[in-house]
């Protein structure tokens, strides 16, 4: 596969808010802090999951792969972002720049699939309760996130190679943190329609069909829930879909909005903005999300800290 042509430049130029150089500060330390929580909140999440017997479910076990994605989703981008920053260098080689748009893409691309995993998994526990253990067995959430996996890296092997072979005659400087789709089919000198229309139907095979099916799981599940006698159990399982679904409004909401519209559409200043509002920022909300608003994550942390202190001592 030919990852270059024959006007790749041997590196490209981020310019980010480079015309609003008051930003950097600002910017520097509003992503310092997200990546921060990032990292904590997720490896805290995995660290719960993996230890605690209790959380050795279907749910919690898509719940750890998806703090397992968004920590390496984050990883591909801010701390390169973090580091043009604060040495006020704008570059990224080719090479970097292949790597970061086939591993960010790849994982954008396998969280869609993900969510829509996690919301069929909880379609099953509330609308089809006895028959949850035998549907949602391990081989079949293996499966699940293996198909996850593999479909979001072979999508975005397509993608990048279609990006990154359009001529750029020379262009070099990416109107963006991070080389994304968007951003470098602006560099192309050449008509980019066939491109854009090929990367459509990729983007609505992986946005809008993980989108509906979602929306599908959850219309069944709110009229499973409106018919629970119990207050406390539509409590607790409005409780922990509602938490799916701000996720997902959030992750769906602003992707959709960059990828399923031609990039010349987009407002370049906005277009920054929401990449970094489903790159960056919805990763840090995950894990808080899922712990503040689920009873059995609470509950979960606090068996761990009990049993740090206890064996401090």
């Amino acid at each position: 596969m030919n990852w270059a042509n024959e006007s790749s430049p041997k590196e490209f130029v981020l310019l980010g808010f480079s015309d609003k150089p008051w930003l950097q500060k600002p910017l520097f330390v509003l992503l310092l802090i997200s990546y921060t929580t990032t990292i904590f909140g997720n490896v805290s999440i995995m660290i719960v999951c993996i230890l605690d017997p209790k959380l050795h479910t279907p749910m919690y076990f898509f719940l750890t792969n998806l703090s397992i994605l968004d920590l390496c989703y984050t990883t591909s981008t801010v701390p390169h972002i973090l580091t043009n920053i604060s040495h006020n260098k704008k570059t990224i080689s080719y090479a970097g720049c292949v790597a970061q748009l086939i591993i960010f893409l790849a994982l954008g691309a396998t969280e869609c699939l993900l969510l829509a995993v996690m919301s069929f998994d909880r379609y099953v526990a509330i609308c089809r309760p006895l028959h949850y253990v035998v549907i949602m067995n391990p081989w079949f959430c293996l499966r699940m996130i293996a198909f996850s996996w593999f479909t979001g890296f072979s999508n975005s092997v397509l993608q990048s190679s279609l990006t990154l072979n359009m001529p750029r005659c020379g262009h070099q400087e990416v109107d963006h943190f991070f080389c994304e789709v968007p951003a470098l089919l602006k560099l192309s000198c050449a008509d980019t329609k066939p491109i854009v229309a090929e990367l459509f139907f990729f983007s609505v095979l992986i946005l809008l069909i993980p989108v509906t099916l979602i929306l599908i799981s959850y219309g069944f599940i709110a009229q499973a829930v409106l018919r629970i006698k119990s207050a406390e159990g539509r409590r607790k399982a409005f409780g922990t879909c509602g938490s799916h679904m701000v996720v997902v409004a959030l992750f769906f909401g602003t992707s959709i909005y960059m990828y399923l519209q031609p990039p010349s559409s987009t407002s370049k200043d906005w277009g920054k903005i929401v990449s970094l509002f489903y790159g960056i920022f919805t990763p840090m909300l995950n894990p808080l999300i899922y712990s503040l608003r689920n009873k059995d994550m609470k509950e979960a942390f606090k068996r761990l800290m009990l049993l740090t202190f206890y064996y401090k001592k």
